[in-house]
């Protein structure tokens, strides 16, 4: 299939809903161009998922958004940056178009730790797929060598967010839990944490009230989001190939009307999506 020309939205993928709140933070920054959002709620969520898999389901969910007419796509999704993004732009988007952009949200995080963190000691709360990848250790490493390093997976925090658990007292426990491991095995010397999942912001006040009021705790969107828009900046020929008509859709391969209730959970209003197959 010949893919089109013209231009076309910007691509936001995510295995599930996380992904929104990236979403959210890039429409809030760059509020005039169009997105198209992926979310693949049916295959959800990915973080206990072999390399081989997420690869697999994140290229073709890339072709998709792809045949929709995106030149740019953002991996709204640690894992599928973690463990998908360099194989898809190294092996394949030579071969499908060497003029379409697949970006991932590692590695603007990353560069955002040289002015965020004063002594250079991080800590990561990501899925068990994201720890397993060593991404954030490798990518740290290549910018800040000296930085120290502690990643902590948090199994039970997606699945809560995605039951709409996240403001419920019976999240305190699975909050306090991780966190209580991150404080002893950094012993209390990270100055700053980063929220590693995209669905981790709708836990952010019981993490923030959990973790010492020392330690920073950042997440991902407004950082993905001003890294993009100085992307565009630096790239005015993918800046040309995006539309700019403020608009925004939703494809899920779940029950759309199902997406559409839970996708409120992130956005804060009701939204209309699509189903679609990979």
């Amino acid at each position: 299939m010949t893919l089109s020309s013209a231009a076309g939205p910007i691509g936001v993928f995510d295995s599930g809903y996380g992904g929104l709140t990236i979403l959210s933070a890039i429409r809030e920054r760059l509020p005039r161009y169009d997105f198209l959002y992926l979310g693949d709620n049916a295959r959800a969520p990915y973080g206990s998922r072999s390399f081989d898999i997420v690869y697999r389901f994140t290229l073709e969910a890339v072709r998709a958004l792809f045949d929709r007419g995106c030149h740019l796509v953002i991996l709204a999704c640690n894992t599928a940056s973690a463990k998908a993004l360099r194989s898809i732009q190294q092996r394949d988007l030579p071969q499908i178009d060497p003029s379409r952009r697949v970006l991932g949200v590692i590695r603007p995080t990353v560069e955002a730790l040289g002015r965020l963190s004063v002594n250079g000691n991080i800590g990561i709360f990501a899925t068990q797929g994201t720890v397993s990848s060593r991404s954030y250790e490798m990518e740290i490493a290549k910018l800040y060598p000296d930085f120290k390093v502690t990643s902590m997976a948090c199994p039970m925090w997606v699945p809560l967010i995605e039951n709409g658990e996240a403001t419920d007292p019976g999240a305190d426990y699975f909050v306090e839990k991780y966190v209580g491991r991150m404080m002893r095995a950094t012993e209390e010397q990270a100055d700053t944490i980063i929220l590693g999942c995209t669905h981790y912001p709708l836990l952010y006040p019981k993490i923030r009230a959990a973790v010492p009021s020392h330690i920073r705790v950042v997440s991902q969107g407004a950082i993905v989001a001003d890294s993009l828009a100085d992307y565009l900046a630096r790239h005015p020929e993918i800046d040309a190939r995006c539309l700019k008509n403020g608009r925004c859709e939703y494809l899920t391969t779940e029950n759309p009307e199902k997406f559409g209730q839970s996708a409120g959970l992130f956005l804060n209003k009701p939204i209309t999506a699509k189903k679609i197959i990979l």
